[in-house]
């Protein structure tokens, strides 16, 4: 199966977009189910940092790592599940449209080990494409209504 991929146009800055979509500490506010995130190291992630973000998944909190695989502020960002059952596959694009305006996508694929690889295909992938346009509508929002930009 194709990865699923998300665009959209943000009224902010590619720099400050790129600040917050790929700050773990903020998908919880943007990303449906997330309920906390945050990399292993403080300070600018790099090749090889670990993300730590916990999902609700049902009536439980499901955390998982993944590693940073390539890092280009403000451009691009990539990780990559490396533990659990559903192993995500994420990369984030930010492109400057203008000074005050970027595009934002987001590509994502999921990798099953053990059960998961009867859940990517008959769940997870199903779930992932209805979530993530809601997620980037989320972000969008959030950012063009206000959310503070300088805390990035």
């Amino acid at each position: 199966m194709s990865p699923i991929t998300t665009t959209t146009e943000v009224n902010i800055s590619a720099a400050d977009v790129f600040a917050y979509a790929t700050d773990p500490t903020r998908f919880s506010e943007w990303q449906r189910g997330v309920t906390s995130g945050h990399m292993d190291e403080p300070g600018n992630p790099s090749v090889g940092t670990k993300c730590m973000t916990t999902r609700r998944i049902g009536f439980a909190n499901r955390p998982s790592i993944s590693e940073v695989v390539h890092f280009d502020p403000p451009r691009t960002w990539g990780v990559r599940g490396i533990d659990g059952p559903i192993r995500a596959i994420v990369d984030v694009t930010v492109e400057p449209i203008t000074a005050n305006r970027s595009r934002l996508t987001i590509v994502v694929d999921f990798e099953g080990h053990g059960i998961g690889i009867l859940l990517v295909p008959l769940v997870v992938r199903r779930g992932a494409r209805k979530e993530m346009p809601a997620n980037l509508v989320a972000l969008k929002q959030h950012l063009e209504r206000g959310g503070d930009p300088a805390a990035f």
